[in-house]
């Protein structure tokens, strides 16, 4: 009860901080407009008429410092990020270029041409790529200890409505220990700065600026040190959008061509682990996001990553994954059941 009484009493003090920041470096009565929330605990708000978001970063889940750092980094490289106009660490608070409403997301479903809009974004992931050393050096190692992390979303919080209840030590174990097996290469890459969420919620056309530059880039904060071919994957093997398959060939090989001296190879040994990998973390995502977040709306997209997963799973590297499941979950090529979405949905109402 009394959690419930202070939760208004502790918003409300958020928005007092929230406006006084606004206050200290704009206007005091600029209007706030809320913009709907994603995935994580930040918020935005579109501060009308300034041309300049308000970012609240709740400091005890997510620091502003990672932020601010890559957005300089990517702006260095001559990348289109956020220009940063005011910024309080310590309170999580920022305030930044508005980029509009042209996210890729919006573009595509108002039907405009797709092709364009990925090659963009495959432009500026090479460019990206091409970066000095020294860039992808700043930011910590996207190694086999954050990729077993992330491999264990699916087998602690998917798999549990697959089985019906927790799975057991040594099944957790087993499949951790394939997983690390089967990434070792791949969690060795210090190749480039892999910004992790690079798709299409977080892509914006920028009409006003020229060649990669126009690519907006959004929500980065996470990126890491790591293997090339990730956020390539997680643009044409998207949770949220099919892609075509004979575009995700061209892309594939016009990313290759802006890489001449890449070892193409090792790259699509990586890119074909890497999906596996982000795949299951993604349905581990989804699920706990609903369970514990009450956000249903990502159940919405479960059947496409499952169908990814086991499209990843088909491939020659990944036997050794794919039968470990059909010994072990014997189910998990038919998805979710319907009675244990009905059980998330229903804990929720």
């Amino acid at each position: 009860m009394s959690q419930a009484l202070n939760e208004p009493v502790q918003q409300d003090a958020r928005d007092v901080e929230r406006r006084a920041f606004v206050a200290r470096h704009s206007r005091s009565d600029v209007r706030l407009q809320a913009l709907p929330a994603d995935a994580s605990a930040r918020r935005y708000f579109r501060l009308e008429g300034a041309g300049m978001l308000l970012m609240d970063s709740p400091p005890a889940g997510e620091p502003l410092t990672p932020y601010l750092r890559v957005s300089k980094l990517l702006r260095q490289l001559g990348l289109s990020a956020p220009t940063v106009l005011a910024a309080d660490e310590a309170a999580g608070l920022a305030l930044i270029e508005d980029f509009g409403q042209g996210t890729y997301t919006r573009l595509l479903a108002a039907g405009h041409a797709e092709a364009p809009l990925y090659e963009l974004a495959v432009d500026c992931l090479a460019e990206l790529h091409r970066a000095p050393a020294g860039y992808g050096a700043l930011l910590s190692a996207y190694d086999a200890t954050r990729l077993a992390e992330e491999s264990a979303l699916f087998i602690d919080w998917y798999a549990p409505l697959l089985l019906g209840e927790a799975p057991s030590a040594e099944l957790r174990d087993g499949y951790l220990a394939l997983f690390a097996e089967l990434f070792e290469a791949a969690a060795g890459r210090r190749e480039a700065v892999v910004l992790r969420d690079f798709h299409v919620d977080n892509l914006m056309l920028l009409d006003d600026r020229d060649g990669v530059a126009a690519c907006g880039l959004l929500d980065f904060q996470d990126a890491l040190h790591g293997a090339a071919a990730y956020d390539l994957m997680s643009l044409l093997e998207d949770a949220r959008r099919d892609v075509p398959q004979p575009l995700q060939d061209a892309l594939l090989l016009r990313y290759l061509g802006h890489r001449p001296a890449l070892d193409a190879d090792a790259f699509m040994a990586d890119y074909a682990v890497l999906a596996a990998q982000r795949h299951a973390k993604v349905l581990g995502i989804f699920v706990r996001l609903a369970r514990r977040d009450g956000k249903l709306g990502y159940l919405d997209h479960l059947p496409r990553v499952e169908r990814l997963f086991r499209e990843a799973l088909e491939r020659p590297a990944l036997r050794p994954l794919r039968d470990f499941l059909d010994r072990h979950l014997a189910s998990w090529r038919d998805g979710l059941p319907a009675t244990a979405l009905g059980a998330v949905y229903e804990r929720m109402l």
